[in-house]
């Protein structure tokens, strides 16, 4: 992208600036000061992460010029072309083919140029206002911008995008930066100063960035190839955003609000007494932090992080419900930010019914809404890059789960996104191992609800000595002790899943169960299934008795009456948390509490141990607060 950088001439000081539109700019500095001030306009325009650099150096060095009255043009091309050779800025060099000149303009020469059919152009208060409301909270690369205005139907601002953005720019309601940010620091052993690089729209460093030739640069600028597939972000990229900080005014609560009851955020949602406690403590929390931003103003402070960690079949969809609806009586922002896209549009419908009539937005690859705006907000984690302290409330589903888990780029959106002063609500039945510690050690604020909702311990898992997959296969035989015990499960009339480490041994060991069992249905399915979604459906009709799958369907798939094995549970793919959530699949519903867990394997692995330690831990700990059913107590 092309931009101009011109010096502001007033009163005997002046200053630098960098222009996507110079109308823009004439109009705002000659509106305002009419015959007061010179503008010194830098010819050739050059990339806007040159302007950028150059006009921070400019500006650091006319600070030791206190009268701008002996600063002649030639004094001031000296100096940019002192700082061009530092910045390796081509066309402005001394030995370049285009060293540069300075056009002057005054008021009289602009009130002429105005008059032309070019120089009539302006922004429309009214359409820059909706444009303002709709690039709320967002972070945006130029092209984006675009996309929104015509989305929206903006078509003023879409006939003279740069022009919008520029004057918005001047008025301080949006910040420009560059996609990729350049700095440098010294190196061992050399000592010396190395460059390096970070996208500020994902977070990447140097490893990240691929260097090319750059038309506009003129020299060697890199892009970034972590976010590329949400559009090319490089140096000389324009970022737009407009954080929601800057724009939302916070009253000073009070006594009553200090002491409000919270009691009628919890009692609509009908949760059980395990999940109200849970639901409690965390709105209690979000109030504290509320009322504590408010109230000692400091809303510049970092977002404050909330963990529920709760058991598999927990219900924690309902539980956040609560503080769904004490953020939007406030007017405030909510987003739910979750993995996969199909979680996204599982939990449309169900926000849609418990928060109507207000719309939910749902954000994913190739959603219709991706520019719409809404208070109440559905997106898988990727889609977070696009915003910029734009939720007072970030809740993160499944942080455990791929693609969220050891992402630093997912990480940085999800800190990025949340207002400062704001909340980020962490869910979680398996927590990474550092947030556990964190919480353990009371670094954390968190609830841990160890029970699922109809009060049952959760089913702990049996290790099951077996041979390998390959094995059996080879063997066309599965182990005695293990056929036995599907035998049990279906003539307890059990839905059965069965995981596998890999993709390559759905369909093998799909055919030797077929041949063992063949008067039930049996299929496999993983993520490159296409109809992956409706086999789920067929199982969950009972119109599939077993189905083998990969990790794929570990997490947001519940069956009534279930029982669950995990074939080559040594395998090194399975850590415990992906061996919990697994597990979790069984004993869900309140009909059929105690469905039976097999780690099927040839060797017994720490993880597995850690994984049936983690389960027993929480039936431990919910026994001793009296969260599971005594004997003879009726399930509701």
């Amino acid at each position: 992208m092309k931009t101009v950088i011109y010096a502001l001439i007033k009163d005997k000081t002046y200053s630098w600036h960098l222009t996507l539109d110079v109308r823009a700019d004439m109009a705002y500095w000659f509106g305002e000061h009419p015959n007061s001030l010179k503008i010194w306009v830098l010819e050739p325009a050059i990339s806007f992460g040159q302007a950028l650099a150059l006009t921070v150096k400019l500006n650091e060095t006319q600070k030791n010029h206190k009268d701008a009255s002996d600063c002649t043009p030639e004094l001031l091309l000296n100096e940019i072309h002192r700082q061009a050779e530092r910045l390796d800025i081509p066309n402005l060099r001394r030995a370049g083919s285009h060293q540069g000149h300075l056009l002057e303009c005054d008021w009289l020469q602009w009130d002429g140029y105005r008059r032309t059919e070019e120089g009539r152009a302006a922004a429309q208060q009214d359409e820059l206002e909706k444009l303002l409301s709709v690039v709320l909270g967002r972070s945006l690369l130029l092209e984006e911008m675009n996309q929104l205005m015509e989305h929206h139907a903006l078509l003023k601002a879409l006939k003279h995008p740069l022009l919008y953005v520029q004057m918005a720019y001047l008025l301080g309601e949006l910040q420009l930066s560059q996609g990729i940010r350049s700095y440098s620091k010294r190196t061992f052993p050399s000592l010396r100063n190395k460059p390096f690089y970070e996208c500020r729209r994902c977070g990447a460093d140097s490893t990240h960035m691929v260097m090319t030739d750059c038309l506009f640069c003129g020299t060697s600028c890199p892009y970034c190839e972590q976010c590329l597939t949400m559009g090319r972000s490089r140096f000389c990229s324009i970022l737009v955003s407009v954080p929601v900080d800057g724009h939302t005014n916070r009253e000073v609560g009070g006594k009553e609000e200090e002491d409000q009851d919270l009691q009628p955020y919890i009692e609509p949602w009908g949760l059980s007494d395990v999940q109200a406690e849970a639901s409690y403590l965390a709105l209690t929390f979000l109030k504290g932090n509320e009322w504590k931003s408010n109230a000692l103003r400091v809303s510049s402070s970092k977002p404050e992080p909330f963990l529920i960690w709760a058991v598999t079949g927990a219900g924690k969809t309902e539980m956040i419900f609560p503080m769904i609806q004490y953020m939007l009586d406030r007017g405030k922002r909510v987003v739910i930010a979750t993995p996969r896209r199909d979680v996204v549009l599982e939990l449309r419908p169900r926000l849609e019914k418990a928060f109507a009539p207000l719309p939910v937005v749902t954000l994913y690859g190739g959603s219709e809404q991706r520019w719409d705006k809404g208070t109440l907000t559905i997106a898988t984690t990727h889609q977070l890059l696009r915003f910029e302290h734009a939720f007072d409330l970030v809740i993160i589903d499944e942080i455990d789960a791929f693609p969220y888990h050891n992402n630093p780029m997912l990480e940085y959106a999800a800190r990025k996104v949340c207002t400062m002063g704001g909340v980020t609500l962490l869910l979680s039945a398996t927590p990474p191992k550092r947030l556990q510690r964190a919480a353990e050690r009371g670094r954390l604020p968190h609830v841990k609800v160890a029970a699922r909702y109809h009060r049952h311990p959760l089913p702990v898992p049996v290790l099951l000595p077996t041979p390998s997959l390959s094995q059996q296969q080879k063997r066309a035989a599965i182990p005695r002790n293990l056929h036995e015990k599907l035998n049990i499960s279906l003539k307890r009339g059990a839905q059965i899943f069965i995981f596998v480490p890999k993709i390559q041994l759905i369909e093998s060991f799909v055919q030797l169960l077929r041949r063992i069992y063949p008067d039930i249905v049996i299929q496999g399915t993983s993520s490159k299934d296409e109809l992956r979604a409706q086999m789920v459906i067929d199982f969950r009709n009972k119109n599939i008795r077993m189905l083998v799958t990969t990790t794929i369907l570990e997490r947001g798939v519940t069956i009534a009456k279930s029982d669950v094995y995990i074939m080559d549970a040594d395998a090194q793919l399975f850590d415990s948390a992906s061996l919990v959530q697994m597990a979790g699949r069984a004993g869900r519903s309140a009909e059929d509490p105690a469905g039976l867990v097999f780690f099927a394997a040839k060797e017994r692995t720490r993880e597995q141990m850690e994984a049936v330690r983690q389960i027993k831990a929480m039936n431990a700990l919910a026994r001793k607060k009296g969260y599971l059913r005594s004997k003879g107590e009726q399930s509701p």
